[in-house]
């Protein structure tokens, strides 16, 4: 599919209404027992059930309510890994107009000496500022007619396991694509030189992943500076690499000891063994979008980001009261012969399939650099 034709289908909703709606707990429960057969009747039963239920006009909207509260159970049993690591905008997005995000900086920098009735000087201060939009996410699934009359439960099983994966892995894919590229990293976040807010810094590398590297990067990052030249002593406690990297990184942060090869004739030269990268409480998370973004670099490169609540190297927002899937379902475009509604079960005129849509929104930005850093192994 086109990708204005895609666009063009997520932002038509035009005969869709949603599936939430005011139903009884009683109602709701009774048409869960159903579409489960947890009576256990005989499947010819079940079937007459099933097909009579259909007709009624209000299980079509239970339904939905009962694929809704599925999918949102699926999507909440899984706690996104990246939300550990990037900031989510606190108390949502209000709308889809840009976003923007002010930093202002000075003031608190080291004190100027005063002499003896001398002035007080003002810092001058340093204004930055990102902006994103939120976009829309979606997708449409159809069930056939024939499906639901022939096998009533397995039509409908895995629609909400479906729908809380695709909006998962769309989170996902796209905060990977915030800090990694075909190339190897996001150039609008990490460079040899970037510039944010004035001042030049470097938070990229070409190091493969040891301890001793990693203990190098950990510097590097607390050497990062605000514009003003002070200390902002950035920690790096969140290590996030690829499916390749992931058992090299364990045995990094979790190795207790640290071995080393003396070579040569040399008298030997004492070394602490003691591995400290343990005592720092580096998170390990392991990003399998990484490889299919970074096709360059995916299996060797590796990231550090500071706790978001120190610093925010990226951020991500979700449009408030939409924070999570909304599912709406296509009324059908059916009558009876005499000018009777029928039931969106009876499907659509032309195919007979019964339409769901599933719709996220989400959007984000790159911000502060000094918050992170990327070696790309190679």
């Amino acid at each position: 599919m086109a990708e204005s034709e895609f666009l063009k289908l997520t932002e038509d909703w035009s005969g869709y209404h949603s599936t939430k709606g005011q139903v009884n707990e009683a109602a709701l429960a009774k048409a869960l027992n159903l579409i489960t057969n947890r009576d256990r009747v005989p499947p010819y039963r079940h079937k007459a059930m099933m097909e009579e239920a259909i007709t009624t006009s209000d299980f079509p909207y239970l339904f939905g309510q009962i694929i809704d509260r599925q999918l949102l159970a699926n999507y909440r049993a899984w706690v996104p890994d990246w939300r550990s690591y990037i900031r989510v905008a606190p108390n949502g997005i209000p709308d889809f107009n840009t976003v923007r995000r002010e930093k202002l900086l000075g003031g608190d920098q080291v004190l100027a000496e005063v002499a003896e009735k001398g002035e007080y000087l003002a810092s001058k201060p340093i204004n930055c500022r990102y902006t994103y939009n939120l976009k829309k996410y979606g997708r449409q699934f159809d069930i056939s007619w024939e499906s639901l009359v022939n096998d009533s439960l397995g039509a409908f099983a895995d629609i909400p396991q479906r729908m809380a994966t695709a909006a998962i892995r769309s989170e996902a894919r796209f905060v990977t694509g915030l800090y990694a590229a075909a190339g190897g990293h996001n150039t609008s976040l990490y460079g040899a030189t970037i510039m944010d807010c004035g001042q030049a810094l470097t938070n990229t590398g070409t190091l493969a992943l040891t301890i001793a590297n990693l203990e190098a990067t950990l510097q590097l990052m607390a050497a990062q500076t605000d514009p003003n030249g002070e200390p902002i002593s950035v920690r790096g406690v969140h290590l996030v690499v690829g499916p390749a990297l992931e058992f090299t990184a364990r045995s990094i942060i979790t190795s207790g000891l640290k071995m080393y090869v003396d070579s040569g004739a040399a008298a030997g030269v004492p070394y602490p063994t003691t591995n400290i990268v343990p005592q720092l409480g580096i998170q390990l998370h392991v990003d399998p979008f990484i490889p299919i973004v970074d096709t360059t670099h995916g299996t060797t490169g590796w990231y550090l980001f500071a706790d978001p609540a120190q610093g925010a190297a990226i951020e991500v927002g979700f449009l408030r009261g939409y924070e999570s899937p909304e599912i709406v379902m296509k009324a059908s475009d059916k009558v009876l012969v005499g000018g009777a509604a029928v039931s969106p079960f009876s499907g659509d005129f032309a195919t007979d399939n019964i339409m769901y849509r599933v719709r996220h929104v989400f959007g984000g930005t790159q911000m502060d650099p000094r918050f992170t850093y990327y070696q790309s192994g190679a």
